[in-house]
């Protein structure tokens, strides 16, 4: 460890503000002398107890509770101190100052952003996964990926790793032992159902992946922008969909001139809809910088909602202009890999015979089901009937890693005259990329990324 992770840290646990309860939270080795100065007493462990908090004069800054959590039995796997006073700013900023000053001697510094949950993981009180979990489970913003990062703050997802892992491990050491011991002359691929065993190992981590993409797709969501030209009814199907008058709507074409997000739930999923100024030509300043951030969203968005105005089909002026917009949209959408052509107002005219589009009416209510259901597909959503566990875009990344050096396995495997070392190499391969994931073969640089992104006191 760095010698950073020796020292021991302390910060306010709770988020800035006022309320009833607020938290410091102390971590390190050996802090009996801090708390002897802090609570004026021993504690017993794990066990709350109340008392005043003294300053260096003995005089009490608060009274609440105070629990010893000595090590290994402790959340960081170290001694960890917790006094729970009221929540107000200045007292919980007394306390800590109170604390720094009575650890001095011992070297107690100020936590980084997530230093707790880093000594956790360090001290093997948790994997990495489980430790991004728990930034996950705070962070969440539906009740679906809150579940789901529970899951996977528990171990299951790590449990999955654990488990393809052994298994890969498994035929690591047939193959290898088959490398040291040649003399042996065992036909190892159909002695040891080396292809049976990839292709089962295979088969899991397909598995693994799809719950993974379903919890990435829960922690991340999928950001969705709504564009056309003015007045096709853009504002108002971003206020259908979030329920709410988010968005101002007049028959002035225009009136939408910088962007107006809103995240809303569909079957759990996060969905980032962002509304979009009108595209067409404009000598107006303000409105012409609109437009230019409305085509930047086009290029970042996980999908394009296309909007057309069917009271106006037919009309030359606007067909020419929505074809000139199809022409400009990026290859990506204009192939319809993210591309949703919706009509509007089907209230007031059908949908043109044989339209490839979702016909909808922000004033019945008409297709805005089918819409919401086609952005959950086009994201890649489905319910998942054993659960979902909360992951990240670099676990996606790490298990697809594995999944293609398992298919090179597999193709040594199956070739006429296989190569065992090369197969035993994309074997060690796959092992490092799951590795990845829980922490065994992680950098400290991505650590620091990881841990930097958590709030102080957790």
């Amino acid at each position: 460890m760095l010698p950073r992770h020796h020292d021991p840290i302390v910060a306010v646990a709770t988020a800035p503000g006022r309320g009833a309860v607020g938290i410091v939270r102390v971590s390190g080795r050996d802090l009996v002398p801090l708390i002897g100065a802090v609570c004026g007493r021993a504690l017993a462990p794990r066990q709350a107890t109340y008392l005043p908090f003294a300053d260096a004069d003995g005089a009490a800054i608060d009274q609440g509770l105070a629990i010893h959590f000595p090590a290994p039995h402790s959340y960081t796997g170290e001694d960890v101190l917790e006094l729970q006073a009221h929540g107000g700013p200045v007292v919980l900023q007394l306390l800590l100052a109170r604390c720094l000053e009575a650890g001095r001697d011992i070297g107690l510094r100020i936590a980084e952003p997530g230093e707790f949950t880093e000594r956790a993981y360090l001290n093997d009180k948790l994997d990495l996964a489980q430790a991004e979990a728990v930034s996950d489970l705070i962070e969440a913003s539906t009740e679906a990926a809150a579940r789901s990062a529970s899951r996977s703050l528990a171990g299951g997802f790590s449990s999955e790793i654990h488990t393809l892992r052994d298994r890969l491990m498994t035929l690591r050491m047939l193959v290898e032992a088959t490398l040291d011991f040649p003399e042996e002359e065992i036909d190892f691929l159909e002695k040891a159902d080396a292809r049976g065993q990839l292709e089962r190992i295979a088969a899991q981590l397909d598995a693994v992946l799809d719950r993974a993409r379903q919890g990435a797709l829960l922690r991340e969501g999928i950001k969705v922008v709504i564009a056309g030209q003015p007045n096709v009814g853009k504002s108002s199907l971003l206020n259908a969909l979030a329920g709410a008058e988010l968005a101002i709507v007049t028959p002035i074409p225009g009136t939408t001139r910088d962007k107006v997000s809103e995240t809303i739930q569909i079957e759990g999923v996060p969905v980032h809809v962002i509304d979009t100024a009108g595209l067409r030509e404009t000598d107006d300043e303000v409105e012409r910088i609109g437009i230019e951030r409305t085509w930047a969203e086009i290029e970042r968005a996980d999908a394009l909602v296309f909007l057309h105005d069917l009271t106006r089909l037919g009309e030359p002026a606007y067909d020419a202009a929505d074809a000139a917009i199809a022409k400009r949209l990026p290859t990506t959408l204009s192939a319809g890999a993210r591309l949703v052509p919706v009509f509007s107002k089907c209230d007031l005219a059908p949908p043109p015979a044989g339209a490839a589009g979702i016909a909808v009416s922000t004033r019945t209510g008409a297709g805005l089901e089918t819409l919401r259901r086609r952005l959950l597909e086009l994201a890649g959503w489905h319910a998942s009937p054993e659960g979902v566990f909360i992951a990240r875009t670099r676990h996606v990344q790490a298990l697809r890693r594995t999944r293609d050096h398992l298919a090179l396995a597999a193709a040594q495997a199956d070739s006429a005259e296989p190569a065992l070392d090369l197969l035993a190499e994309e074997l060690r391969l796959a092992q490092i990329c799951l590795g990845e994931i829980t922490g065994e073969f992680t950098p400290d640089d991505l650590l620091g990324e990881i841990f930097s992104r958590f709030c102080i006191g957790k």
